[in-house]
């Protein structure tokens, strides 16, 4: 057995302490006094008992510990080699059959030496926890209620960088109540003024994602680091124990997503997807959820080169043994897309390529929009039943609905158009799916927002009463693979979007996340612009909606309605050429999607 050089020094000090409870539970056994016949039996057994522990400490594995991070996992490691050296140790001297050995001994001894072995090291961890914080710490507040403050207090153990030196509860029963030596100081209004009595500057929010606990923390903390534990996938990273600052997806995010994940398994597992917009926000958020269910092949397909890029240098970091392929193309190329399809054969393609910034495609770029969005889609569509895909999803939008806009109207046509594909090619299954705005997607009004309190303000928000559906990248993308999953042909599906939400209160919390007030970054109000709605729909006025397995998935259902006359629509568009006027491109779109009306 080979000995690292700092097992030596630590098993002398065991073997010392061993040596110590053998001599003690001779003194013990003869009530403080031992006969010196007896003592002469202690001291001519001492070597073996020694030798005995020695044997079952080294085997047990118990000085591969670091004494600095023992617990209860190592406690017990050591429980087990102190048990095999005791039981060596009385055999061995059994079979020297002392005279009149007190075997009282072999029972007091074990106790002992667990007593003691576990008594240095739990000294040793505490001296140094205690001899660490100090000079380097900087003091923490723990912001959530006793049950919530355990897990962070044990991430944050032995930590250099923090000091936990209080816990801020909701509950006004737990005010008093300590937590490994850390008080509930008091509520989350007291926040200010308990930072203040502790000397701390940074609260670490231990409440769930999207908690109330969270928005009353930004609105009492202000001027307050704010960090919060990291997501359970981001444990796996390096550093993903370590706090990282509170984004505004802690604020607003809701409870995790429960997938079918046995289905979707079978779906991706070993087989060929395709994703066009791949490089885009919920394009690239479908491939990193795919590559996680053993996707056989990835197929990404995107316009931009430097998105496609991008996502390549993720992926094959992420997923190094994953077979990705980068394509830079055009969904409004047939040719080229049904080149790439053929190729690879995909089983599921996800179509997430689109034009989605609403006043760009407003005026000047409507026929962009149309050809992308509509005759993009098409083509896809097309791709995937010619390539035999067992299933095709449209990323739709709330914007389809009762449209105002000709994004809108353009995302409404490419669902009947995919529709209107889908009893070409019965093999495949042809599912839209409608969701709001996304956290942090290119071209929302995150970005936007975070810029302008870059600079200093002021933040531009349309009008007071502007109010939106908000979901994270993760959660939608997680959605779209189940709706995939579920999905019969022709149907459209409805995400369960939560509650709708102001702008101006996502303004207001996006300044407090930066440490300012309202006061420091004014917010003003710009009037909404051509095709804006005050709120956004999810179904149509003639819609309603039928419930599904998944709690946060439900299908529209509409009555009378027709899909779109493929042929017709690419007829027209080819023959309107490369500069229609918007008034004739929206007078065709409006018998196209008669419920579109221009605000």
């Amino acid at each position: 057995m080979q000995l690292r050089r700092h097992t030596l020094p630590l098993l002398g000090i065991d073997l010392l302490l061993v040596g110590l409870a053998w001599w003690a539970s001779f003194w013990l056994r003869f009530n403080l006094d031992i006969p010196a016949e007896f003592a002469q039996l202690a001291f001519d057994s001492t070597p073996w008992v020694l030798a005995a522990f020695a044997v079952g400490l080294l085997s047990t594995g118990v000085y591969r510990q670091v004494w600095r991070y023992i617990g209860l996992h190592e406690l017990r490691q050591l429980t087990v080699g102190v048990a095999l050296g005791s039981v060596l140790a009385a055999a061995a001297i059994l079979m020297l059959r002392l005279p009149n050995f007190p075997r009282t001994v072999f029972l007091l001894q074990p106790l002992l030496v667990v007593l003691l072995l576990g008594g240095a090291r739990a000294s040793w961890r505490l001296l140094n926890e205690r001899s660490a914080l100090p000079e380097f710490a900087q003091p923490l507040l723990i912001v959530g209620s006793l049950q919530e403050a355990t897990d962070a207090l044990r991430a944050l153990k032995g930590s250099v960088h923090w000091s936990p030196v209080g816990i801020v509860s909701p509950h006004s029963a737990e005010r008093g109540h300590s937590l490994q030596g850390v008080r509930v100081l008091g509520a989350i209004h007291s926040i200010v003024r308990i930072a203040e009595n502790t000397n701390a500057k940074t609260l670490l929010i231990a409440s769930p994602a999207g908690s109330f606990e969270r928005r009353e923390v930004l609105k009492h903390g202000i001027g307050l680091t704010l960090l919060t534990m990291p997501q359970p996938g981001d444990w796996l990273q390096a550093s993903g124990v370590v706090p990282r600052k509170v984004e505004l997806e802690d604020l607003l995010g809701r409870a995790a997503v429960q997938l079918d994940v046995n289905g979707l398994a079978d779906l991706f597992s070993g087989q060929t997807v395709l994703v066009t917009g791949a490089g885009g926000s919920i394009g690239s958020e479908l491939c990193r959820q795919i590559a996680r269910f053993g996707v056989g092949r990835l197929v990404c397909v995107d316009v931009s080169e430097i998105a496609i890029y991008q996502l390549e240098q993720e992926l094959r970091e992420a997923h190094p043994m994953m077979l990705g392929l980068y394509y830079t193309a055009n969904v409004r190329e047939f040719d080229r897309l049904l080149a790439i399809a053929q190729k690879h054969r995909p089983t599921v393609v996800f179509h997430a390529a689109a034009y989605k910034h609403v006043p760009l495609m407003e005026d000047l770029n409507e026929i962009e929009a149309v050809r992308t969005n509509v005759l993009g889609t098409l083509n896809a569509a097309r791709v995937a039943g010619l390539c035999d895909a067992r299933r095709f999803v449209l990323i739709s939008t709330d914007k389809a609905v009762n449209p105002t806009n000709i994004m809108g109207a353009s995302k409404r046509l490419a669902e009947l158009m995919v529709q209107g594909v889908a009893p070409e090619f019965g093999a495949t299954q042809y599912v839209s799916v409608r969701f709001g705005n996304v956290l942090g997607s290119s071209g929302s009004v995150v970005p936007l927002f975070t810029a302008q309190i870059a600079r200093g303000g002021p933040v531009t928000v349309t009008h007071p009463d502007v109010v939106r559906y908000f979901m994270t990248i993760p959660e939608a993308a997680q959605l779209v693979m189940q709706a995939g999953l579920m999905g019969r042909s022709g149907q459209i599906f409805v995400l369960d979007m939560g509650e709708p939400m102001k702008i101006v209160d996502l303004a207001s919390m996006l300044i407090r996340l930066s440490g300012k007030t309202e006061h420091d970054i004014k917010i003003i109000y710009t009037g909404l612009r051509p095709g804006d709605k005050l709120f956004e729909e999810l179904l149509a006025d003639d819609e309603t909606t039928l419930p599904t397995p998944h709690p946060k998935l439900r299908v529209a259902k509409t009555s009378g309605q027709q899909a779109a006359n493929v042929d017709a629509v690419v007829h027209w568009v080819a023959q309107a050429g490369a500069a229609p006027s918007g008034e004739q491109l929206r007078a065709w779109l409006r018998k196209q999607v008669p419920e579109y009306v221009r605000m």
